[in-house]
């Protein structure tokens, strides 16, 4: 089962975390399993941006991001050229080591 590591993340994940990740689970669903409450303000169908993730490594392992993803991706804080949606970016067999930018453009988190 492929490794993710999660850099730290000072509300997220401050000692960073490593868990194994099923192939065919979104990052952001693998997260969540595990613990890492990374914001999901859509409900993980790719409408805004809370769950912005920049893969470090494994990068080439995801499949590309769709038109509907790179759009919001526009959006996002933080955007670097290995942007990705978590909600979107489907685990494959490769290790993947992602970070969580420190800020999103949520501007009502919610807590629950």
């Amino acid at each position: 089962m492929p490794k993710l590591t999660v850099l730290p993340h000072p509300e997220c994940a401050p000692a960073g975390v490593l868990i194994e990740a099923s192939p065919g689970t979104s990052i952001c669903d693998a997260l969540l399993e595990h613990g890492v409450e990374i914001e999901h303000a859509c409900g993980k169908v790719g409408a805004c941006t809370t769950c912005h993730v920049i893969v470090r490594e494994g990068f080439g392992s995801l499949d590309e991001a769709g038109d509907a993803e790179e759009d919001m991706l526009d959006r996002a804080w933080g955007v670097e050229r290995h942007s990705r949606l978590s909600c979107q970016a489907i685990v494959a067999e490769a290790d993947l080591s992602v970070e969580i930018p420190r800020y999103s453009l949520n501007h009502a988190k919610e807590n629950g």
